[in-house]
């Protein structure tokens, strides 16, 4: 009886799982499958099985639109902001875990609850504030609107890896010699590598796939990055649903080989991070 009970469970929690695989998946395969398809057959037939295969949206979308330019703008702006991210997260959390001052608490508190904040309601008075300093308009003013989002998310996670790392280990590479920065470099940098990746990649994907900040911070046609070009490709009396499914495919791209690569990273960090010192 115990056992049926036990199979039950395991079966109903398998289901449970392959559902919520599927409905997470289902979107992702239906724009990639969309994107291979002519107007006729993208139109016309709302098959589930892919086929025939196209390549007219993609010879469209690189051919006849500025995606090449928006991609590049993308990855500037995408590589800005997770190397801004990395450097003050790093130099905060550290301070925050290692030294004594008062209101360190309230750094750590200040940071998450600035992360609450939907990104609308930050558009608007920082782009007042970047028509004051002169760089509105630039990859600039983008980059430092996403680290509103991408900054206290990493000064978070990377605070809970620093107060696993004990202090012991920094005293002992002092004693043998190193200085509090070679220290840090040399003993306590490598061993928070899993937060430094995890964060590298929530910064990477808040940014490359903003919309909010992209559409606020950039007029210009030739600073436009993915998501904000994309929007331009939909008109008012027409859609070309095709071009849009293939440039979304390409959005998607680099997210897919990033993870491929970093998922042991990233799954070690947010599991590590996870856990109170």
């Amino acid at each position: 009886m115990v056992n049926d009970l036990s199979i039950g469970r395991r079966t109903a929690l398998y289901a449970v799982t392959l559902l919520a695989v599927v409905y997470s998946f289902f979107p992702i395969y239906w724009m990639i499958i969309s994107s291979f398809r002519d107007d006729a057959s993208l139109y016309a037939d709302a098959s589930l099985v892919p086929g025939p295969f196209h390549l007219v949206n993609y010879e469209v979308l690189l051919g006849l639109t500025d995606y090449p330019t928006w991609f590049m703008n993308s990855i500037l702006v995408a590589t800005g902001t997770v190397c801004i991210t990395l450097i003050f997260s790093v130099l905060i959390a550290y301070s925050v875990t290692r030294l004594k001052f008062r209101g360190k608490m309230a750094i750590i508190g200040t940071m998450l609850y600035a992360y609450m904040f939907p990104p609308m309601m930050l558009a608007i008075p920082l782009y007042s504030l970047f028509v004051k300093l002169g760089i509105d308009d630039t990859r600039l003013s983008l980059m430092v609107s996403h680290c509103t989002l991408t900054l206290p998310l990493g000064v978070w996670l990377l605070w809970g890896f620093f107060k696993q790392i004990p202090i012991d280990v920094e005293e002992a590479a002092m004693v043998d010699g190193c200085s509090r920065l070679k220290a840090f470099v040399l003993v306590v940098l490598p061993l928070t590598l899993p937060g430094v990746v995890t964060v590298a990649i929530f910064s990477f994907l808040l940014s490359w796939t903003d919309y909010t900040f992209a559409l606020v911070m950039i007029g210009s046609d030739q600073l436009k990055t993915l998501p904000a070009g994309l929007d331009t490709m939909v008109g008012l009396y027409e859609l070309r649903w095709g071009e849009l499914m293939a440039g979304s495919t390409l959005i998607a791209l680099p997210l897919l080989v990033m993870f491929m690569f970093l998922s042991r990273f990233f799954i070690q960090g947010l599991s590590a991070g996870a856990v109170k010192g």
